[in-house]
Order: C-alpha cells, then sequence, then structure tokens
C-alpha cells in the first residue's frame, strides 16, 4: 500500500486539527485535550510544535471523541499552501 503524501502545494499545519476538536467538543485548552484523548499533556506540545506527528493510535483516538471522519482529520491536517508560505517554511 502507497505511504498517502502532503498534496502538493499544501503545507502541514496540525494546529488546526486540535482547534478543531477543542471546538468541536467545547473543551478549555490543550490540557483538557490531552485528558480527553488520553494522552500525556508534552504529547500535545510536540504535535503543536511540529516535533512529532499525528500518528495513527492518536488519530483514531481523535476520531473516537470527535465523531470527524478519519477523512475530515486528515484534511483537517493540512492547509493550502502560497508561494509566499513555500518560501517562509523554507527559510
Amino acid at each position: 500500500m502507497p505511504i498517502r503524501r502532503i498534496p502538493e502545494g499544501s503545507i502541514y499545519d496540525p494546529n488546526r486539527v486540535l482547534d478543531a476538536i477543542i471546538g468541536k467538543l467545547r473543551l478549555k485548552n490543550d490540557a483538557a485535550l490531552s485528558r480527553v484523548l488520553e494522552v500525556a499533556p508534552p504529547v500535545i506540545s510536540k504535535i503543536r510544535h511540529n516535533t512529532l506527528p499525528i500518528g495513527a493510535t492518536i488519530l483514531l483516538r481523535m476520531h473516537e471523541v470527535s465523531d470527524y471522519s478519519i477523512r475530515e482529520l486528515r484534511a483537517l491536517m493540512v492547509r493550502a499552501g502560497s508561494e509566499s508560505d513555500a518560501g517562509t517554511a523554507a527559510a
């Protein structure tokens, strides 16, 4: 099975999916999100700072607690990029 890549011209942005779940569940902050997802708070921090990718296990847990489909969660992980974003990311 081929590995799915981020679509051309898109930028990985895990904050979008974390913020969407926080909003949908009406949570107060990342600490509350970590409790709901049953992970340690540093895991959420590492995901937010792009030092830890959203793996399959946490993606499934996000699906279970939020009722977002896996497809919706994956779509939330990326945002459309522009030339200026690509230049900024490379710098």
